[in-house]
């Protein structure tokens, strides 16, 4: 009789370009996530949680660098009886979603619809450092109306939801532009064929890392990039080319003076002076709202990659400098963009509907403040119970539910209680700030031990210091002062 060959186990491995997320970094989202929702909240924004999985044909073909609808997204087809069924897929954003909630409950909403949305989202795309398939975004959109202040009230939304979250002012600045404004000097360049069009749109989105001396040589011949290789440029003459270095470099050193610079650069086009009337009501409105420049600024080199994008634009950056994995300065750089929307819809209702939202992406966001310290490493445990005599399990539980409902997080130890030392390691590794002995003696005479492990841990570091030596970190108190005692330790630890 042969012999049955053994299933191999399993490899215990993450999915490539996905991560599990532990106790302290879930809580840092989740608390990120509350307080974003605040802010969207007091704007008068509602709470909107549509389906993970959309079909295909609903997520349509707006996801950047992607020709075919069911590449770059987690796509699969639902089995059918003659092998037709659906493509459905993960949603690879929240806006898509969005355009096909709308379309589908117009009737019953509001107009103008203001939403917001929370969730993960998937890319079927290459990962890389700081790169994965799966991460978290914060949307809010207003869909119904083509007023400016709907944009205006947006880019406000975000400079105070940044702040909110903990960046402060002048460590973020939120740029503003317009696609209009774009389209005016494309057309002004007159360039008929797309294949261009797209080329010079790709060149502009560099201009941050080449500048405008890199734009000028891509535009034209082409340039040397810093590896030494040469890249073929557009193609354009100096001429051609003039309108968008015009319109690269036209921010000047007020709102006034940069909206002149971009008449200049659109010339006669009418589409591109319709893009600055709407810059020049943003700013206006932000203005009356209290946001200056050093917020929020009209900026001309903002050029969102999304092929829905059809009016304002804007981008969220953080200025402030980090190191790189080699040591060096750089800046941190965007955490959200968004931008109007005004045709997304029309593919489901063949009627054009006005939109415009903003996207956080939340995990960059917490990276950011992680980067400036201003997040723990590491969140702070549960009370730890410990067990000194496992027949008196009931009294444990009795104090931990005396902690707990005066809602301070608590547990009682459930592992072997028989070396004490283990219990207190578990505690450690719990990062837990407090632990609770009762022992028989202790028992008997109605009192308990608390343990502030925080407080010992920098004896533990630091006995050589006065300061910590003269702070007893074990108290005894009446059981019937266990949770004022727990209390007071934990007020102090704050």
């Amino acid at each position: 009789m042969a012999k049955v060959k053994k299933q191999p186990r399993p490899k215990a491995v993450t999915p490539k370009g996905f991560r599990d997320y532990f106790g302290a970094e879930v809580t840092q989202r989740t608390e990120m996530l509350q307080t974003i929702a605040g802010v969207y909240h007091r704007y008068g924004f509602d709470a909107l949680e549509s389906s993970a999985v959309e079909t295909v044909e609903a997520l349509g073909k707006f996801l950047p660098d992607v020709d075919r609808p069911n590449e770059g997204v987690f796509a699969w087809q639902e089995a059918d009886e003659d092998g037709k069924g659906d493509w459905m897929a993960l949603r690879y954003d929240l806006t898509a979603p969005l355009a096909r909630v709308y379309a589908q409950h117009r009737n019953d909403l509001p107009t103008p619809y203001r939403r917001y949305a929370m969730g993960p989202v998937w890319r079927n795309e290459k990962p890389g450092p700081g790169r994965y398939r799966q991460f978290y975004q914060c949307d809010a959109d207003t869909v119904g109306t083509a007023s400016m202040a709907a944009d205006a009230e947006i880019c406000a939304m975000l400079a105070d939801t940044l702040e909110a979250v903990g960046i402060p002012r002048g460590d973020y600045l939120v740029r503003v532009n317009n696609r209009k404004v774009l389209n005016g000097v494309l057309e002004t360049m007159g360039l008929a064929d797309e294949g261009q069009r797209d080329a010079v749109l790709r060149t502009i989105d560099k201009f941050d890392k080449v500048g405008e001396e890199g734009v000028r040589q891509l535009l034209g011949k082409g340039r040397l990039d810093a590896s030494g290789a040469y890249i073929d440029g557009v193609g354009l003459s100096d001429e051609q080319a003039a309108p968008v270095l015009a319109f690269l470099t036209s921010k000047a050193a007020d709102t006034a003076a940069t909206l002149a610079n971009l008449r200049a650069a659109v010339g006669d086009s009418k589409i591109g002076a319709e893009g600055i009337a709407e810059l020049e009501q943003i700013g206006t409105l932000l203005a009356a709202g209290g946001y200056g420049p050093d917020r929020i600024e009209i900026d001309p080199s903002v050029v969102r990659g999304l092929g829905y994008y059809t009016g304002p634009v804007f981008e969220a950056e953080l200025t402030f400098e980090i190191l790189d994995e080699k040591g060096r300065k750089r800046q941190f750089g965007s955490v959200a963009g968004g931008g109007r929307y005004d045709g997304l819809v029309k593919r489901f209702t063949g009627q054009e509907v006005p939109a415009v939202g903003v996207s956080i992406g939340v995990d960059r966001l917490l990276a950011a403040l992680r980067e400036k310290g201003r997040l723990a490493s590491e969140s702070t445990g549960p009370v730890v119970v410990t067990v000194m005599d496992r027949d008196r399990m009931a009294d444990y539980q009795a104090m931990v539910t005396e902690l707990r409902a005066a809602g301070i997080r608590a547990e009682v130890y459930l592992g072997n209680p028989k070396n004490f030392g283990n219990q207190l390691k578990y505690a450690d590794k719990r990062h837990s700030p407090v632990a609770v002995i009762e022992g028989g003696d202790e028992k008997e005479r109605g009192v308990v031990q608390i343990k502030d492990l925080i407080l010992g841990a920098k004896i533990a570091e630091s006995a050589t210091l006065e300061e910590w030596k003269e702070r007893p970190s074990q108290f005894e108190v009446p059981r019937a002062d266990l949770v004022a005692k727990v209390r007071e330790i934990l007020d102090s630890q704050d």
